[in-house]
């Protein structure tokens, strides 16, 4: 049993209540199944209840560039970069424009349906009970599931659905039908969830598939699309599963995935009366994404890695952070812009082509102060990082990588996870500003 959504075997009364969660199946050889066609189906019409107000993101779209504004001389703009204010002949540039802060890391983000390459992820609708119904009260299904009930009312399938919107609501939990096609039609196939623990920055992740879909990879394919979403966009640092030891199939499943095994323990299964041995997993961005491709040097020290990255501030004292999008090494750290060191470039080169790059501004040299810097020693390779300061660009920060962007008060920074070699910048840099 791969723990996944909450409890289906009956409503949670009050949102205090933790949700417990339906795990994985075990695939089988059945044939004559349907098959999941390669069109996804696009989850039009679903109305869970609205998500908690975020504060607003800024995400890739394309918009006109925006006008230049004058950046002054190089001394009036490096004395500007240095006290925090505007050149006494210039226009305020974009920099010093009104931007919306940036969000709280702590709060529940609205979903969109995720597609994948047969199936699409969404969040459950009121019509899909009966389909959900039929596909869980099935013995060799609830079996493996530790906290549903055997049989399983049509009753306990609309109350659960409602109670999944509640979690997405609160930002508490994420429980999603897995629907394919079949010909024009959308098909329900099983359910994927998280249940999330803030205060441990973790995520329980859990998946079930009606019988008929065993043996197509289904599993594999939305549990894996979820958890590498989860730690690129959710406020965790790791994901936890657990299976019955005598469900291989979905423990093969989650190490296909890069989940690690770590250890074993008892869990009780409802339907089967009693504790039942189980297996725990554990995953990490570094599981999922991999780390930066460094290779070590001829003598197998470490190599050195020279990274810049700059500090933008706004007219009002808030600083840019770029999130890192899904699919990179470090998905959902908050990180400073900017990058690698290319061979002959200094840091303020680097950081001009990178800035233009990733936000398509533009920086001149004399607008970035050099603020400070980190040394940290990774697993395999040495980091060292300049950090600069820049109050003055051309241009407004648009994402254009795919990453998500947000202006961070100081006295805030620190509630954003970053990468271990950021964070010691951010007393520094409270302090400065």
């Amino acid at each position: 049993m791969a723990a996944g959504p909450p409890d289906v075997s009956k409503p949670r009364p009050s949102r205090s209540r933790p949700r417990a969660a339906p795990g994985a199946t075990a695939p089988s050889r059945t044939t004559a199944v349907p098959k999941i066609g390669t069109k996804t189906a696009p989850g039009a019409g679903t109305k869970p209840m609205p998500p908690a107000a975020a504060e607003k993101v800024t995400r890739p779209r394309r918009r006109k560039k925006s006008p230049a504004a004058s950046a002054g001389s190089a001394a009036e703009t490096a004395k500007a970069a240095a006290k925090g204010g505007p050149s006494p002949r210039a226009r305020p540039p974009a920099s010093r424009r009104r931007t919306p802060d940036g969000p709280s890391p702590q709060r529940a983000i609205p979903f969109t349906p995720i597609a994948t390459e047969r199936l699409t992820l969404r969040p459950l609708r009121a019509d899909d009970a009966e389909a959900l119904h039929r596909l869980i009260n099935d013995w060799e299904v609830v079996r493996n599931l530790a906290v549903v009930r055997f049989p399983y009312s049509r009753a306990l399938a609309d109350e659960w659905i409602v109670d999944t919107w509640r979690g997405m609501a609160d930002g508490s939990a994420y429980h999603l039908a897995i629907t394919g096609t079949e010909g024009d039609s959308e098909i329900f196939v099983g359910a994927v969830g998280l249940t999330i623990d803030a205060r441990a920055r973790s995520a329980r992740l859990g998946y079930w598939v009606g019988r008929r879909f065993w043996g197509h990879g289904v599993a594999r394919e939305a549990a894996g699309r979820l958890a590498r979403w989860a730690l690129a966009n959710l406020d965790i640092d790791r994901l936890e599963a657990s299976v019955a030891t005598d469900n291989p199939a979905s423990a093969a499943v989650l190490k296909h995935l890069g989940f690690r095994e770590t250890g074993g323990g008892v869990a009780n299964f409802v339907a089967r009366g009693g504790d039942q041995p189980v297996v725990w997993f554990t995953a990490t961005r570094d599981d999922l994404f991999g780390v930066p491709d460094v290779q070590p040097l001829a003598d197998g020290t470490k190599p050195l890695l020279l990274v810049a990255a700059c500090a933008l501030v706004d007219g009002e004292g808030r600083v840019l952070l770029s999130r890192r999008p899904e699919g990179k090494p470090m998905a959902g750290l908050w990180e400073f812009p900017g990058g690698k060191l290319a061979p002959g470039e200094t840091p303020e080169v680097a950081l001009i082509r990178e800035l233009r790059e990733e936000l398509g501004i533009d920086v001149s040299s004399a607008c970035l102060a050099a603020f400070a810097f980190a040394s940290h020693d990774y697993e395999r390779f040495h980091l060292l990082m300049p950090l600069f300061l820049c109050r003055r660009w051309r241009g407004v920060p648009k994402p254009r990588e795919g990453q998500t962007l947000a202006w961070v008060r100081p006295s805030r920074l620190a509630d954003y996870a970053m990468p271990p070699a950021d964070r010691p910048l951010i007393p520094l840099l409270r302090d400065f500003l």
